[in-house]
C-alpha cells in the first residue's frame, strides 16, 4: 500500500468534523471555551456621557480662558447623577465615572483649578468634549463584539460581562479517550522488568488535548492481546468519547494488534501508514460517531502525530474558527541533508539573534525514542518530500510547539 501524503491524511481526519452541540456556561467557566454563536451587546457602554477624570463639569463657553471664575453648585459621583442642569457661570464637582450633567460639555481636571469660597478659578482653558467619555464610545446595544468560533480569552470574558451576559453559548468540549497498548509498558513509579519501559506517551498527549480544549479519558494500558485491546475500544465507545486515541501496536509485527482489533470491532479504516517522519505507522477510522486515530508507540512519533493531527481535529470539533497550525519562517541553525520520499518533521531549538532573525537549529539526534530532545525542542522544522540539502542560514518553515 502506498504511503498517504500528510496533507491528504489531515484532510481525511478533518472530513465532516463539525462543531459539537452548544451549551450555556457561566462566565467563570468559559475561559478558553469556543463560542457556538455570535454574541451581541445587551446594553450600550457607557450608557450616558461620563467623566474620564476627577474635576469639574463645566460649559466650555464659560471656562474657555484662564482666570475664569465659576460657582460650584453641586457634586456628581459614579452612580449618583446630578439632578439639575449646569447654567452660565456654574460648575459641578465631578468624579471619574460620574454622569455629565445636562448643560455641561467639558470637564476641567481638578489640577487645573483653584478652589475657594464655594467656587473655582480656571488655570487652564476648557475645550468642548475634553475628558468626557461619550455614550457608546465602547460599544452600543446590538453590536456583535464576540464572533462564533472565538476561543475566549480572559479579556473576552471581561467584555462579555460588560455586555451584560452572565453566561455565554459555547460548543461542548470534545471528549478524547486514550488507550495505550503493550506488555512492555509500566506506569511511572513502577519497577520495569527485563525489556520493559516506563509509559510516557499519554501524559504529553492528554496535556496537549486539554491545552486544545478537550476533556480526556484515560483508559490505561491494554496488554498485547486481542481481548484486552478490544475491551479498551469498547470502553472508549461506551464512555461517549468523540475521539479514541490508541498508542502503540500500529505497526506490522505479530504483537501489533490495534488495527486488527479496530477492524474486528467494526471500525471503518480511512488510512493506515502515512508519508511522514516520525510517525509512518498511523491509522485513522470511524466507529459510528467516534473518530479513531491510531498513533505509533515511539514517544516522539506519538507526540508529533498528536500535534499534527489530533490538535486540528479537536479544534474543528470545538468550533474554532482557526483549525490548522500556523507556519512561520526561520533560518536554519545548521546544515541539513537531503530528504527522502517522506515529509520530515525535525525537532528544533529556537533562538532570536540580536539582529531579530529567528534561528531554528535541529537537535543533534532525531531518533523517535528520545524524550530529552523532544522536551528541548520548541518547534518542528518541516521538510518537504525530496527536499534538497540546505545550508545553515537557509530559510525554512517551522511549526511552533505548545509552551
Amino acid at each position: 500500500m502506498a504511503l498517504m501524503p500528510v496533507a491528504d491524511a489531515l484532510a481525511a481526519i478533518l472530513a465532516g468534523a463539525e462543531p459539537l452541540p452548544g451549551e450555556m456556561v457561566a462566565l467563570d467557566a468559559a475561559h478558553h471555551r469556543v463560542l457556538a454563536r455570535d454574541v451581541a451587546a445587551l446594553r450600550t457602554q457607557p450608557p450616558q456621557a461620563m467623566s474620564a477624570m476627577d474635576g469639574y463639569a463645566v460649559r466650555a463657553a464659560d471656562a474657555g480662558h484662564v482666570a475664569a471664575r465659576l460657582k460650584v453648585i453641586g457634586e456628581v459621583a459614579a452612580g449618583r447623577p446630578f439632578d439639575r442642569a449646569v447654567g452660565a457661570g456654574e460648575a459641578v464637582r465631578i468624579f471619574t465615572g460620574g454622569v455629565i450633567p445636562e448643560g455641561a460639555d467639558a470637564v476641567i481636571i481638578q489640577e487645573d483649578t483653584v478652589a475657594e469660597d464655594g467656587g473655582i478659578t480656571i488655570t487652564e482653558a476648557a475645550r468642548p468634549g475634553r475628558h468626557i467619555r461619550r455614550a457608546g464610545i465602547d460599544f452600543c446595544e446590538g453590536d456583535v463584539l464576540l464572533a462564533r468560533g472565538t476561543r475566549l480569552t480572559d479579556r473576552d470574558l471581561s467584555l462579555a460581562a460588560g455586555m451584560n451576559h452572565p453566561e455565554i453559548p459555547v460548543c461542548r468540549r470534545p471528549r478524547v479517550a486514550m488507550l495505550a497498548t503493550g506488555d512492555e509498558l509500566v506506569m511511572p513509579g513502577g519497577t520495569p522488568g527485563p525489556g520493559q519501559i516506563v509509559y510516557s506517551n499519554g501524559y504529553a498527549l492528554r496535556a496537549l488535548a486539554r491545552h486544545e480544549g478537550a476533556e480526556t479519558i484515560d483508559l490505561g494500558i491494554a496488554a498485547d492481546t486481542m481481548a484486552a485491546t478490544t475491551d479498551g475500544i469498547r470502553r472508549a465507545r461506551d464512555s461517549g468519547a468523540d475521539i479514541l486515541i490508541t498508542m502503540g501496536g500500529a505497526s506490522v509485527g505479530d504483537h501489533d494488534l490495534v488495527k486488527r482489533s479496530l477492524e474486528a470491532e467494526g471500525v471503518a479504516m480511512t488510512f493506515w501508514r502515512i508519508a511522514m517522519r516520525p510517525g509512518k505507522p498511523m491509522m485513522h477510522g470511524r466507529l459510528g460517531a467516534m473518530r479513531v486515530i491510531g498513533l505509533p508507540g515511539n514517544p516522539v512519533s506519538s507526540y508529533v502525530c498528536g500535534f499534527l493531527f489530533l490538535a486540528p481535529l479537536i479544534r474543528a470539533l470545538s468550533g474554532r474558527s482557526t483549525v490548522h497550525h500556523v507556519s512561520e519562517t526561520a533560518l536554519l541553525g545548521r546544515d541539513v541533508t537531503a530528504n527522502d520520499l517522506r515529509e520530515d518533521y525535525l525537532r528544533a531549538r529556537l533562538e532570536r539573534r540580536a539582529d531579530g532573525a529567528l534561528i531554528a537549529t535541529p537537535v543533534n539526534h532525531q531518533d523517535s525514542s528520545l524524550l530529552g530532545n523532544l522536551a528541548a525542542a520548541r518547534a518542528l522544522i518541516v521538510r518537504a518530500p525530496h527536499a534538497p540539502a540546505a545550508a545553515a542560514g537557509t530559510a525554512c518553515g517551522i511549526l511552533r510547539l505548545p509552551d
